[in-house]
């Protein structure tokens, strides 16, 4: 499969593509790149980099993600796409009438209300045994070195974990969260751009987890003080929720789109929303990429798909529609016809019946690997287990309150997911994977990066590093500075309420790694908004 580049890009770009052929690893922090390509020169594969890579940014990217999030993975191995959904459940004994009781009427962002069972530790685990080659205890070294020694945060970093401070400092006033500001405000304040952090009870517990692949985590010494600290604390989750947590290998979804194969890991997670808007938006032929009806196709089919997954989309045994059904052929033609020439105010149909961290990697023997992790908003729920640097998320925040709901909240249920990996292939030969994170935009920058890719040839530096736009609700859409100022203006005269936003980084953060199947050279794009950085051999 030959690349499909456009000899000429229009696009100036802070960084040049990357190319290499034995080994490439890209990820939103340079520190985490250089751990993945280090296990790659020690004889691991891909999936061994990923992991090293995903452990590694629990530490030098704390803001977006931790050892108590959750993850998803897309691999490519042995010529087949496998997925895996570590997303965890909520504790059994949780229920909207508990939460009521407690005098709440919505589930709160802090505290254990909205604590998941963290999945991210068991997705290591489970990718190593199943597909690595080097023992856990060596791919989980420089994520414990880091820890135990610290590095210099990159001012990026700073400037969020300064946001969360701020905000934490005001909002987290319980001694609950004591916990937090001793691991990630030592001195009252959020680390300074170029200050070393460390954090030894993240590194001992890393170190458990990697001796016991993870079994400390849910059914050992590590399980027994996540259990001990709700229980002391009025929490909900308890060691037999943690005892009974695995991560589930599911089939990838997909949709064709321009005769490449575009795939998701299939609910709870949004990836489906992507794949709705690429069912939609390949009936239209698009001509040329700096165009309103361009735009104006792309946001249209953006809110069609996200009114049908916040309708219809969850944990897949409580969906009253199938993957089938809503990535249908005719009821992709039946939404295609809702977009006119003006903006439409979104709405669910009914089908027929027929703070996130992205990283991707690849090595020379054609292993490849697109893999999430997160803690969901900046750094979870607020909650640190004391002595042991384990964030805990607060994922639990997206179920509804709506008993009739979907979504609605259960005891030992997975919620509707906003993390996503991606991936491509063409017929039984992978081009690659791709992702951009950060929450609802994620579906979002997916068919952003897809379209810039396959419509349009950009190359990946380039397809990352082109103007974005998010919806956001209803009519409303933010656009990057950079983005082209007379769209803009006749995106408002379709309906659209445009405003320009200022912070680059509400627009996702992404990767992407493509392979050349007859030559196996490898080309990757990373993050301009962000620290991102590719390291390669």
């Amino acid at each position: 499969m030959q690349f499909l580049f456009s000899q000429t890009q229009p696009y100036t770009t802070t960084r040049q593509v990357t190319y290499a052929r034995n080994g490439m690893v890209a990820t939103s922090q340079p520190l985490a790149s250089q751990a993945g390509l280090e296990i790659l020169k020690k004889g691991g594969n891909a999936i061994d980099a990923a992991i090293a890579t995903a452990a590694c940014l629990t530490v030098v990217e704390p803001t977006s993600n931790g050892i108590g999030g959750d993850a998803f993975a897309l691999v490519w191995t042995q010529d087949k796409l496998h997925g895996l959904n570590a997303s965890g459940k909520s504790p059994k004994s949780i229920s909207i009438e508990a939460i009521k009781e407690a005098g709440f009427d919505k589930i709160p962002k802090h505290g254990w209300i909205p604590v998941t069972v963290p999945g991210a530790p068991g997705a290591w685990a489970e990718l190593s045994k199943r597909f690595g080659k080097l023992p856990l205890s060596v791919v989980l070294e420089p994520a414990i070195q880091y820890a135990w020694e610290g590095y210099p945060v990159s001012p990026i970093l700073s400037r969020f974990w300064k946001k969360a401070f701020e905000a934490y400092k005001h909002e987290l006033t319980d001694e609950l969260f004591n916990a937090w500001f001793t691991t990630f405000a030592p001195n009252n304040r959020a680390p300074e751009p170029g200050e070393i952090w460390n954090s030894p009870d993240h590194a001992k517990t890393l170190k458990e987890i990697s001796d016991t692949y993870a079994e400390s985590f849910y059914r050992g010494e590590i399980a027994e003080r996540i259990a001990q600290f709700s229980k002391d604390n009025g929490g909900f989750l308890s060691g037999e929720d943690l005892a009974n947590y695995k991560p589930d290998w599911v089939e990838p979804i997909k949709v064709n789109y321009r005769g490449f194969d575009i795939w998701e890991i299939p609910p709870n997670g949004q990836g489906i929303v992507a794949l709705q808007a690429l069912n939609i938006l390949r009936g239209f032929k698009f001509m040329e990429k700096e165009s309103v009806d361009t735009y104006h196709k792309q946001i249209e089919a953006i809110k069609l798909a996200f009114a049908d997954g916040g309708k219809h989309v969850t944990e897949s045994r409580y969906m009253k529609h199938s993957v089938e059904e809503l990535l249908n052929e005719t009821y992709g033609e039946l939404r295609r016809s809702l977009i006119q020439d003006k903006a439409l105010q979104p709405e669910a149909g009914e089908p027929v019946l027929s703070g996130t961290v992205y990283l991707a990697t690849a090595d020379h023997e054609g292993n490849m690997v697109s893999f999430i992790q997160s803690n969901y908003m900046d750094f979870g729920s607020g909650l640190v287990v004391p002595g042991t640097g384990i964030a805990l998320q607060n994922r639990g925040h997206n179920f509804s309150m709506d008993e009739n709901h979907v979504n609605a909240l259960r005891g030992d249920k997975r919620t509707y997911h906003t993390i996503i990996p991606g991936f491509i292939s063409k017929g039984n030969q992978p081009l690659g994977p791709f992702g951009v994170m950060g929450g609802f935009m994620q579906p979002q920058g997916h068919v952003q990066v897809v379209m810039n890719t396959l419509d349009f040839q950009l190359n990946p530096q380039a397809a990352l590093d082109a103007p974005r736009w998010q919806w956001l609700k209803d009519k409303q859409v933010e656009v990057e500075q950079r983005f082209p100022p007379h769209i803009a203006m006749q995106l408002a005269e379709k309906g659209h309420d445009v405003k320009i936003q200022l912070e680059s980084n509400s627009f996702g953060r992404g990767q992407i790694i493509w392979r050349n199947a007859e030559t196996g050279v490898l080309v990757g794009g990373t993050e301009s908004r962000t620290d991102g950085t590719i390291a390669a051999w």
